[in-house]
């Protein structure tokens, strides 16, 4: 059947663990992970909570493909109350922890309350206990969290989802990370989870997954399999990961720069794949080493990276002993955010902040973001070095890039003014046109100038600025036109939705249409889950999503883009001459959406997607 038919609900408060059936009638009409989770919530909270309220509810959710043999069935989504956004939160992650957690019997986790003090969560298959955190990971990174879990329990096979001190001290843009390097990564979730004073979750499962028609799933998977393994995008993400994208954003002029000021960086060749692939004089090796794949996947886009060893960050015995190993390396977005969006061409800078917001679970694109609006407050005199702790923030700082990322981290000095995020750092500066943000989110690595498709994407996303919620990439890198750009992007953010709820990668997609998708969700669950009928869910996906989010006191006012992108010009690329033309797209978006003109949607829309 693809769903394992449990729910383990953990009552922190009350320290307790039960299982409950899951809510089949939802699951046929949400499927799994992002769009069933937000029904839970939906349902079960009131969306006006504080995100890092006891009110707030947490939870781990795989989809009805997660776990099985298909071609990248390893997916799983933290759904909640965003900390940094206060909208409604999905963040989906990679790795084992989402296959072993099916293993072990379960299709969700849905966490309430606060503990009294820390704890985790260690599951057995179907055996759940909460133990005490306190003088054991309480203050711990995540990976040393990983370390003693798997030693106290002597399983080095269990697999583990937990938060760093960044959660711990409720940094705005906390992650929740697995297997060490895997993220939870957007929105804040960490934060939430560090409020209820959890750090960890535990699973070793042993229990297999059931699907409606085994026969016919093996010869759907070996069929998609086949189509995913001779495309083109799967032999360049294995090959090059999604780092080589730095090269065409930057050619085209979408490259954030600088805080946005700029939409092409001139350091771009000290960056880029072909950098981090090329010997270095020091030790002949690459910052890119070797790459790795998550849970039953056939596209391998992860990378392993090591820092040059003459870097300035390894100067230290302590530091050598502790970066001086092969990590988990740079992907697109955080290349995007922790070299150009700095102004900083330092490979090695940007590898060793990555890995530090993977040791303390941070996300590297709000940290950034976060870190380039500081720097455009301190070039224009905002703030000072006596405002840094004698930091200065000027673009292209790549030590003061690793220093901040020590500093934020552990919630020390003015880290946790970078904790804050650049929404609430540049309000509480009076320049918040700094913050380059949606909804408090920072933007990934598009500029929307000259990806008009990109902007409406951002401006409509339902948990603020995201590349992964919408897919207009090949009709804004073929021209800059403003039309038929919202219907892209109403088709693709339904898409994108679905997909998310089924336990697949979206990177799978570069080869795979929505019916490859049904295709594999029809065979392991049955029902006839067509291509009409996952659309008609990714849209009930998306109209959920923003009723929670209107209900949690969001507007029309809402749906716009960091001032910048509207008002002033691209200054270089294709796009020169060109501001955002979000006017013209947003009320076309609302019609093909069944929204009012302020956004929302319509009694005949609520009645036609069956909410």
């Amino acid at each position: 059947m693809g769903w394992q038919g449990r729910v383990l609900r953990i009552d922190l408060g009350a320290m307790t663990a039960k299982e409950e059936p899951l809510n089949m009638e939802w699951a046929e009409r949400y499927l799994g992970q992002r769009g069933l989770a937000s029904k839970y919530l939906f349902e079960e909270m009131d969306p006006k909570a504080d995100p890092l309220s006891p009110e707030n509810k947490m939870i781990f959710a795989t989809g009805p493909l997660t776990g099985t043999f298909a071609s990248t069935g390893g997916r799983w989504s933290v759904v909640t109350k965003g900390a940094l956004t206060n909208a409604i939160a999905a963040s989906n992650s990679g790795g084992y922890f989402g296959g072993e957690l099916k293993l072990a019997g379960w299709d969700f986790i849905i966490f309430e309350g606060k503990a009294a003090h820390p704890v985790y969560l260690i599951i057995r298959d179907l055996d759940a206990q909460i133990l005490e955190a306190r003088d054991f990971i309480w203050g711990e990174t995540v990976w040393e969290t990983e370390e003693r879990i798997k030693k106290r329990h002597q399983d080095p096979m269990i697999r583990i989802a937990s938060i760093g001190s960044a959660g711990e001290s409720l940094v705005r843009f906390a992650c929740v990370m697995n297997d060490t390097d895997r993220a939870a990564g957007r929105s804040g979730v960490g934060a939430v989870m560090g409020s209820k004073n959890l750090k960890a979750v535990a699973v070793r499962g042993t229990l297999g997954v059931k699907v409606h028609d085994p026969e016919r799933f093996k010869t759907v998977v070996r069929e998609k399999r086949a189509k995913l393994d001779v495309h083109a995008a799967r032999e360049r993400l294995g090959r090059v990961g999604t780092h080589a994208m730095i090269d065409n954003t930057h050619a085209y002029g979408s490259l954030p720069t600088r805080n946005s000021r700029d939409v092409q960086f001139e350091g771009n060749s000290k960056v880029n794949a072909k950098a981090a692939h090329t010997p270095r004089r020091s030790d002949n090796k690459p910052n890119v080493i070797a790459t790795k794949a998550c849970f039953s996947c056939s596209i391998g886009c992860g990378r392993i990276a090591t820092i040059d060893p003459e870097h300035f960050t390894l100067k230290s015995e302590e530091n050598k002993k502790r970066y001086g190993k092969a990590m988990g390396g740079l992907e697109y977005e955080s290349i995007f955010a922790l070299a150009p969006m700095v102004g900083s061409d330092d490979l090695d800078a940007a590898t060793y902040a990555n890995a530090l917001c993977n040791e303390h679970g941070m996300d590297p694109i709000s940290f950034g973001g976060s870190v380039s609006a500081a720097m455009e407050l301190f070039e224009e005199g905002v703030i000072t070095a006596e405002d840094t702790g004698g930091i200065k923030l000027n673009f292209g700082n790549a030590e003061a890039l690793c220093k901040l990322a020590e500093m934020t981290g552990i919630g020390e000095g003015f880290g946790k003014e970078i904790g804050l995020g650049s929404k609430r750092l540049c309000d509480k500066h009076g320049r918040p046109e700094f913050s380059i943000s949606v909804k408090g989110q920072e933007i990934p690595g598009y500029d929307t100038r000259a990806m008009q498709g990109m902007g409406l994407a951002y401006a409509t996303s339902n948990r603020g600025a995201c590349h992964m919620r919408a897919s207009p990439f090949v009709a804004d890198f073929s021209n800059l036109e403003t039309e038929g750009r919202a219907e892209i992007v109403k088709n693709t953010q339904d898409m994108a939705s679905v997909k998310d709820s089924t336990g697949l990668c979206a990177f799978a997609g570069n080869a795979w249409d929505i019916a490859d998708y049904a295709d594999q969700v029809d065979a392991a669950c049955g029902g006839n889950w067509t291509e009409q009928r996952m659309m008609e869910t990714g849209e009930r996906i998306w109209t959920l999503e923003r009723q929670f989010n209107l209900r949690a006191g969001m507007t029309k006012a809402d749906d716009t883009l960091p001032e910048r992108f509207l008002k002033e010009a691209a200054k270089t690329g294709v796009a020169k001459g060109r501001v955002t033309e979000l006017d013209k797209m947003l009320p076309e978006y609302y019609h093909l959406r069944g929204w009012t003109e302020d956004g929302v949607p319509t009694n005949e829309t609520m009645d036609r997607v069956d909410i």
